[in-house]
């Protein structure tokens, strides 16, 4: 049975390279794609961190139902498309979904057994100076992002994991226990004919 992770963290944090560096060690592991509006940053490529959109074909995807969730942030739309998610579970592969608290409480009504992560920054002071070193935002967009942050972090008990990205190897290994704890729940191992052939006769 194929496990969602959703792994949420604010702008800054590093989920996106914790992602990366996951689906590189563990190839069950797969990342659902997520539809945005946002132009494309540096070296990101379509169909592979994003799939690019305008807002007139966003609207009309979501007209059409296609998305499980969506959400407008920092000015850009992000949506799950719920094709995209069927198609990687169907496969039996485990799939990481990279979306807000909000997204979160959305898919959890359709997954109930969603496996709920979340990555904090070590202090504010941090977060602040890893978005001015990305040299993408301006002071404004900056502090808008850290507003964001707080609001974020009041929603982190809503999860059932939370890592701290302070060292990035540290918190890589975390991510790695984290999913291979969830694998051997008896909720989710592929046990059923074990198990019945033990018990068949009793």
């Amino acid at each position: 049975m194929a496990n969602i992770f959703i792994i949420s963290a604010p702008s800054g944090t590093g989920k996106s390279s914790l992602i990366e560096a996951l689906i590189a060690k563990d190839n069950a592991i797969k990342k659902s794609i997520s539809v945005t509006t946002r132009q494309p940053r540096s070296g990101e490529k379509n169909g592979q961190h994003y799939l690019f959109t305008n807002e007139t074909d966003f609207q009309r995807r979501l007209k059409d139902g296609e998305f499980l969730e969506y959400a407008r942030v920092h000015g850009n739309l992000y949506g799950t498309s719920k094709f995209l998610v069927e198609k990687e579970l169907e496969k039996h592969n485990d799939l990481i979904l990279e979306i807000d608290y909000q997204g979160a409480q959305v898919i959890r009504n359709h997954y109930p057994l969603s496996i709920c992560i979340f990555v904090l920054p070590p202090n504010k002071t941090l977060l602040r100076s890893r978005l001015e070193k990305r040299n993408t935002d301006d002071i404004a967009t900056i502090e808008r992002r850290l507003e964001a942050a707080s609001n974020e972090i009041s929603h982190i008990f809503e999860y059932q994991y939370v890592i701290i990205n302070d060292s990035f190897d540290t918190a890589l290994e975390n991510l790695v226990a984290i999913i291979r704890t969830s694998r051997l729940s008896t909720k989710n191992q592929e046990t059923e004919s074990i198990i019945t052939d033990f018990l068949k006769g009793n």
